[in-house]
């Protein structure tokens, strides 16, 4: 009877560790095949830090929003009242 309630208390403890192997093995494998050569890297260029190299083209994405100097909040990012 002590052996097979020491084996029921196990049985979670196994099932989260393989769990967490296969999802381990998963991420693993997309990343792996994620089909991009170069990963990029951070550059410090004068006061500001560039990313260079990776698998997305600046051209690619969408620019940002241009706001009004004097009507934003600079540490909410939202409009002043």
């Amino acid at each position: 009877m002590a052996f097979a309630r020491r084996v029921a208390a196990v049985i979670p403890l196994v099932g989260a560790v393989t769990t967490a192997a296969a999802l381990t093995g998963a991420a693993f494998l997309t990343v792996a095949h994620a089909g991009c050569d170069e990963a990029g890297r951070f550059v410090r260029s004068g006061g500001s830090i560039e990313f260079v190299g990776g698998c997305v083209n600046g051209a690619d994405l969408p620019s940002a929003p241009a706001a009004e100097g004097d009507n934003v909040d600079r540490f909410g990012g939202s409009q002043k009242p």
